[in-house]
Parts: C-alpha cells; sequence; structure tokens
C-alpha cells in the first residue's frame, strides 16, 4: 500500500468524504495508483478537476502515485 496526502480546492472539496472538508486526507492506496484512479475512488468528475498537482509540480492524469506524495486537486481557475 501507498500512502498519500490528498487536498481537494475550491469546489471540488464538496467530493471530500466526512465533515472536515477544510483539511486534506489522509489515504491509502494499492501500488500503482493512478491519479486517474485516485480521482474514480473519490468520485470526483474528470472534466471538474483541471489542475493536478503531487508534491507541488503539476502532473498528467496518468501518473503513479508514490508513497508520501501530497496530492492537489483544483477545478478549472477563471479569474479576472
Amino acid at each position: 500500500m501507498v500512502r498519500i496526502e490528498v487536498r481537494l480546492y475550491a469546489t471540488l472539496r464538496r467530493y471530500c468524504p466526512g465533515p472536515d472538508r477544510e483539511n486534506s486526507l489522509l489515504l491509502q492506496v494499492p501500488e500503482g495508483t493512478s491519479l486517474n484512479d485516485l480521482l474514480d475512488r473519490l468520485k470526483v468528475p474528470k472534466q471538474e478537476a483541471k489542475i493536478l498537482f503531487v508534491n507541488n509540480r503539476s502532473q498528467s492524469i496518468d501518473y503513479v502515485l508514490r508513497d508520501g506524495d501530497r496530492v492537489g486537486i483544483f477545478p478549472q481557475v477563471a479569474g479576472g
């Protein structure tokens, strides 16, 4: 098993299980789990998860998670 820390931001917090949506999730996932698999596990629609960071670096949805990774998942960002 691989231990990771996951943080969902902005409108994606609604997919965070449990009452404390402001804090990160500490999860154990099987070895070989990708960001794509993680989104499926959290039931986050892929069209809503636009920006994926692992250890403060942008990663593709195919990135395979490693023990100790810190994942940040963001929706589309708009501003003006």
